[in-house]
């Protein structure tokens, strides 16, 4: 009868072992199908800061193509890459037409705003959010990746 009851207890435990290593398996690959989700972040007027903010958008977009929800935020001299006057203008319509998000922290607008003079005149794709660095915590707080390029 104990040998019996060794032999239940032995094939319970290699099932749940199973059942748990089938489980991992299947969590991974629903991990490795979801979207992956970032958030850049552009604090930097620099000319070469926002060339490489949007070579790492499109080789993000490049490599995960579909799969990919992608979102750059710029605020602080770095809402400069949005003006609609900008020298990237082109690559950032061509990014955002592929789906590319592109966020204007409005808190930074207006203080550009009051040292020149009129609001700064953005990119079409722009959309102003209340804070660049808020938009990131709440980014953030739903699942994206942040990268400082």
């Amino acid at each position: 009868m104990k040998r019996l009851t060794y032999i239940h207890t032995f094939n319970f435990t290699t099932l749940l072992f199973a059942i748990c290593i089938a489980i991992g398996f299947s969590s991974t690959l629903v991990a490795a199908d979801q979207k992956k989700r970032i958030v850049l972040q552009l604090t930097d007027n620099s000319a070469q800061k926002q060339v490489l903010v949007l070579n790492v958008a499109d080789n993000l977009l490049k490599k995960y193509k579909d799969k990919l929800e992608l979102e750059i935020v710029a605020f602080g001299p770095g809402l400069q890459l949005l003006f609609a006057e900008n020298a990237e203008n082109n690559r950032v319509n061509q990014l955002a037409k592929q789906g590319i998000r592109f966020s204007a922290c409005r808190n930074t607008a207006k203080k550009m705003e009051a040292a020149i003079g009129h609001k700064p005149d953005l990119n079409q794709y722009a959309v102003e959010t209340d804070g660049g660095a808020a938009r990131i915590i709440d980014l953030v707080e739903q699942g994206y990746i942040l990268l400082r390029p």
